[in-house]
């Protein structure tokens, strides 16, 4: 069948793979401060200098910083994720998070990749897929990369964590144009390969969550997202709240990047 695209027209490859040319790798999420105030971080991990350090040492692929934190931290060791809008938990109701940053600007502070959150489901969706649907034709436009934050929220959304819910979310950054969308874990692989095949081209990375009981509980995670066809994690809390930040992310590396089980990286990283 004849192609219908003009000439000289081209399918846009996915952009995710200049942030990850393997197309597997691990984001170090540091975009907590504002989304759920200091309560999250301790006397260490409050100084975002640590986390660009563990992001640098831990061999992340990217670090996800907002606005100032960027301004002021961000050291271009390691690729540089900025995300473009945010929310406090302050308000009460459904979730809605607005821009805060231009692509232009992200890329004034030396980002590889531009992210940003929406709350499909909250009666604000409408306002969200408008304005992300702008920020991802401003970074084609550039060749950025566009990392999806989805995650179903509101009173419309009786469970985030059930299975259409989760793959609905990840169909909405195949829908919306993202390159890589970031989705919650639905408990098993079996499970979460339906996510990733409702993504399509679309780079499938697990959320990291709240801090996991057990090193093994979280990367059995994990590794149930790299079984199921996903291309790893944006992790945050179960690595700068650990006790040995880079002895999970190199846990955590050997899983995602080198496909060792479980007790087999957690040996390997002396945990």
């Amino acid at each position: 069948m004849p192609s219908r695209l003009k000439p000289g027209i081209k399918m846009k490859d996915n952009l995710i793979y200049k942030l990850v040319p393997s197309g597997k790798g691990l984001f170090l999420a540091y975009d907590h401060g504002i989304e759920h105030g200091p309560t999250d971080f301790n006397e260490v991990s409050v100084d975002p200098a640590f986390v660009m350090e563990v992001a640098e040492k831990g061999q992340f692929e990217a670090v996800v910083f907002h606005k100032g934190v960027a301004e002021k931290y961000y050291n271009g060791r390691v690729p540089l994720i900025l995300k473009l809008n945010g929310k406090t938990k302050l308000r009460e109701g459904d979730p809605v998070s607005r821009a805060v940053c231009t692509v232009e600007e992200a890329l004034s502070l030396g980002a590889a990749a531009v992210g940003y959150t929406v709350y499909a489901g909250s009666e604000y969706e409408r306002e969200m897929f408008t304005e992300f649907g702008e920020i991802v034709r401003e970074a084609h436009k550039l060749d950025v990369p566009v990392v999806l934050w989805s995650y179903p929220r509101g009173h419309s959304i009786k469970d985030q964590f059930a299975l259409d819910v989760v793959a609905y979310a990840a169909r909405v950054g195949l829908e919306l144009g993202a390159d890589a969308v970031k989705v919650e874990y639905t408990g098993s692989p079996q499970d979460f390969r339906w996510v990733v095949k409702s993504a399509g081209k679309v780079k499938v990375f697990m959320a990291g969550g709240p801090k996991a009981p057990t090193d093994e509980a979280f990367l059995t995670q994990v590794k149930g997202v790299m079984e199921a066809g996903g291309a790893g994690l944006a992790v945050g809390r179960n690595v700068w709240q650990h006790k040995e930040p880079l002895k999970i992310s190199k846990a955590l590396r050997a899983i995602v990047m080198q496909g060792q089980d479980v007790k087999q990286a957690m040996a390997a990283a002396g945990l």
